[in-house]
C-alpha cells in the first residue's frame, strides 16, 4: 500500500461536494493510505464556517494526519530558500516536505504551487 498525501484544495473541494474530488479520493481509498499534513488541518480550520465543523471533523478523523518534525521543517526551509519564486509559500513547502519524508505522492489541484522536483505529484483537475 502506498501513501497519498492530499493537499488542502483536494479536501476543501471534497467538503464542498465537488464530484472530481470525491471520485479521485474514492478511486484511491482501497489501494492507498490517505494522509494529510497538519498544515492542511490548520488551513482547513482557518477557513471553516461553524455549520461545516461536523463534516470537516468527520473527514479529518478518517485521515492519517502527518506531523512536522525537524527534518520536515529543514527540508521545507531548503525548498523556500532554493526555489526562486516569489509565489512559493512556506505552507506549501511544509506540505511538500511532509510528502517527501513520508514517501508519499502529493495529490493537488494546484501543481504550480509545488515546483519541487523530488516530490511525486498527482495533479487532479477540479
Amino acid at each position: 500500500m502506498s501513501r497519498l498525501l492530499l493537499d488542502t484544495d483536494i479536501l476543501i473541494n471534497l467538503l464542498r461536494g465537488r464530484e472530481a474530488a470525491r471520485e479521485f479520493i474514492t478511486s484511491h481509498m482501497e489501494e492507498d493510505e490517505l494522509c494529510c499534513s497538519v498544515i492542511t488541518v490548520a488551513e482547513i480550520s482557518a477557513g471553516m464556517r461553524p455549520h461545516e465543523e461536523v463534516a470537516t471533523r468527520r473527514l479529518l478523523d478518517t485521515m492519517n494526519v502527518l506531523g512536522v518534525n525537524r527534518a520536515v521543517a529543514e527540508k521545507a526551509g531548503r525548498y523556500k530558500g532554493d526555489i526562486k519564486s516569489h509565489s512559493l509559500e512556506l505552507d506549501d513547502c511544509l506540505i511538500a516536505a511532509t510528502a517527501f519524508h513520508a514517501d508519499a505522492a502529493l495529490a493537488t489541484g494546484n501543481g504550480r504551487h509545488y515546483p519541487m522536483g523530488d516530490v511525486r505529484k498527482i495533479v487532479v483537475k477540479m
